[in-house]
C-alpha cells in the first residue's frame, strides 16, 4: 500500500514538473547526459557484461559517495574474483570520477526510481546482491530486489542531523521497506541508533566506521604536480568544497593572510560544478590575481606561467581536491561557515594538514567531534577565519601538531572496509545455502 501511494505521488509529480524537466533537459547539459539509461534503457555493452559472471552491483550516488567506497570496490575486486562488481552514480560528477577509478566499461547511470525503469535494470544486471553507499533508499529499486530474493546491504551507512528529523517523521512509512534490508553497516553508533529507530532491524545493524577512513589518496592529480612546478618556493591555503558565501569569506580574509605570509597562493574549490561560473565571476570582480585551473589543460609545462605570490587558482575539475590537499599549509573544509552541515574533513586529515572549519558540522559531527577531542581541527566561525589561517601560517608547531593530530585520528580510525567486506562475504554465504 505505501508503494501504491508513492507511486501515485511521484507519477503526479513527474506529471507536474514535466515542463520544467523538458525545459532543463533542452538547456543544460548534465539533465541530458544518462537522460536514456536513468529512464530504464539499459545499453547493449552493460547487458553482454552481466551474464560473464554473476554481479554485484554497487551504487555509489556522487562524488563523495565514490570516494568512499573506492578501496571497497578494489577489495572486492580481489577478494571475491568469482563475482564482477559493477558501480552505478546519480550525479554526472559521480559518473566522471567513478569512470576514472574503476574503469567505464563497468560504470553506469542508475535508472530513476521508476517501476519500468527499476524493473527493467533489475532484469538484465540479476544482481546477487545489491550494495548502497550511504542511505540511498528508494522504494522501488529496494522493492524490486525483494521481490527477486536479492538481498540488500547498506555499507557506510549514516543519517545526517539535516535528514534525521525527516526520516524520523516518516518512520511509519519507512519500516516495512527497511525492516527487509540484508544488512546496515554503519558509520557511528549514533547512526545505528537512527537507523534502528526508522525501521532496520536491530540484529542486521552494526557498526563497521567509515570507509572514508581506508581510502589512502596515493595517486597524485595532474593539478597537484602543476602547482607544485608552477608555485616552486610558495605556500598554499586551500579551501575545499566551498558554498556560495564561503568564496568571498575566504577573499574577505585573503589580504590578511597575505600581509602575515606574502609567498601565500590560495586554491578555491568549489563543491558544485554548477558553481565554477559564478566563483569566476566572483574572482573577476575581486583586485585578486587570479587562472583557472582548467586553462592548464592541454598546454605543456613551459607554455604556462609562473604563479605568483598573492594569487588565485580556481579548481573548477574534478577529482583533483584529495591530491591537491597535500600541498595545504593550512585547509578549508566548506560547507562549514554557511548553514549547510559541513563537508568531510578527512581528506586533508589523512595527509596532516591543519583544518580550520566553520561551525556547522553536523553531516560529520561524529568525524569532526572526534578530530576536536584530539585537538586536531580548529572549529571558527567567519569573524575568526583569517584570525585563525594566519596563526596557523605563523606557528609552525602548532599547525604541525595540528595536522599530526590529524593524521593520528584518521589512522587510529582505520578497518572499515575489512569489516564491511566480512559481512558481504557472510550475506553471499548465506544466499548460497539457501539457493
Amino acid at each position: 500500500m505505501v508503494l501504491f501511494f508513492y507511486n501515485l505521488a511521484l507519477i503526479m509529480a513527474l506529471v507536474a514538473s514535466a515542463p520544467w524537466w523538458l525545459w532543463k533537459t533542452a538547456t543544460t547539459e548534465k539533465y541530458r547526459d544518462g537522460l536514456r539509461q536513468r529512464l530504464g534503457h539499459v545499453p547493449p555493452w552493460l547487458r553482454s557484461l552481466c551474464v560473464r559472471k554473476p554481479v554485484i552491483w554497487l551504487h555509489a550516488v556522487s562524488v563523495g559517495e565514490v570516494v568512499a567506497v573506492s578501496r571497497l570496490v578494489t577489495e572486492l575486486d580481489k577478494q571475491l574474483p568469482d563475482f564482477q562488481v559493477l558501480v552505478s552514480t546519480t550525479t554526472r560528477t559521480g559518473q566522471k570520477l567513478a569512470q576514472e577509478r574503476f574503469g567505464s566499461g563497468r560504470v553506469f547511470y542508475c535508472p530513476l526510481d521508476l517501476p519500468w525503469a527499476v524493473r527493467a535494470y533489475l532484469e538484465a544486471v540479476n544482481p546477487r546482491m545489491l550494495i548502497l553507499a550511504e542511505t540511498e533508499f528508494w522504494p522501488n529499486l529496494l522493492s524490486g530486489c525483494f521481490k527477486r530474493r536479492i538481498p540488500v546491504a547498506v555499507v557506510n551507512a549514516r543519517i545526517s542531523g539535516r535528514s534525521w528529523p525527516r526520516y524520523r517523521m516518516l518512520r511509519r512509512q519507512w519500516k516495512p521497506i527497511l525492516s527487509r534490508l540484508s544488512s546496515v553497516l554503519a558509520q557511528s553508533e549514533v547512526d545505528a541508533q537512527r537507523l534502528k529507530a526508522i525501521g532496520c532491524l536491530p540484529e542486521r545493524v552494526f557498526v563497521s566506521g567509515n570507509l572514508k577512513f581506508d581510502v589512502r589518496e596515493t595517486r597524485e592529480a595532474e593539478a597537484a604536480r602543476l602547482l607544485k612546478t608552477l608555485g616552486t618556493g610558495l605556500r598554499f591555503v586551500v579551501g575545499g568544497s566551498t558554498l556560495e558565501g564561503e568564496e568571498s569569506a575566504l577573499l574577505e580574509a585573503w589580504p590578511e593572510m597575505l600581509r602575515a605570509e606574502p609567498e601565500l597562493v590560495m586554491i578555491l574549490a568549489p563543491r558544485h560544478p554548477e558553481r565554477f561560473a559564478a566563483v569566476a565571476a566572483l574572482l573577476d570582480r575581486s583586485e585578486f590575481r587570479w587562472s583557472r585551473r582548467s586553462d592548464w589543460k592541454g598546454r605543456s609545462d613551459s607554455e604556462l606561467e609562473r604563479l605568483a605570490p598573492g594569487q588565485i587558482v580556481l579548481l573548477d575539475t574534478i577529482g583533483e581536491l584529495a591530491s591537491i590537499y597535500s600541498l595545504a599549509a593550512v585547509a578549508f573544509v566548506g560547507g562549514s561557515i554557511v548553514t549547510w552541515g559541513g563537508h568531510n574533513p578527512l581528506e586533508p586529515a589523512q595527509l596532516g594538514i591543519p583544518i580550520v572549519m566553520g561551525p556547522h558540522y553536523a553531516n560529520f559531527r561524529a568525524i569532526t567531534d572526534d578530530l576536536r577531542e584530539h585537538d586536531a581541527v580548529r572549529i571558527v566561525d567567519g569573524e575568526q577565519l583569517a584570525q585563525t589561517i594566519v596563526q596557523l601560517l605563523t606557528n609552525d608547531a602548532e599547525a604541525k601538531a595540528l595536522g599530526d593530530n590529524a593524521r593520528r585520528v584518521f589512522d587510529q580510525q582505520a578497518g572499515a572496509t575489512e569489516r564491511t567486506i566480512r559481512a558481504l562475504e557472510a550475506i553471499l554465504a548465506r544466499e548460497a545455502q539457501s539457493a
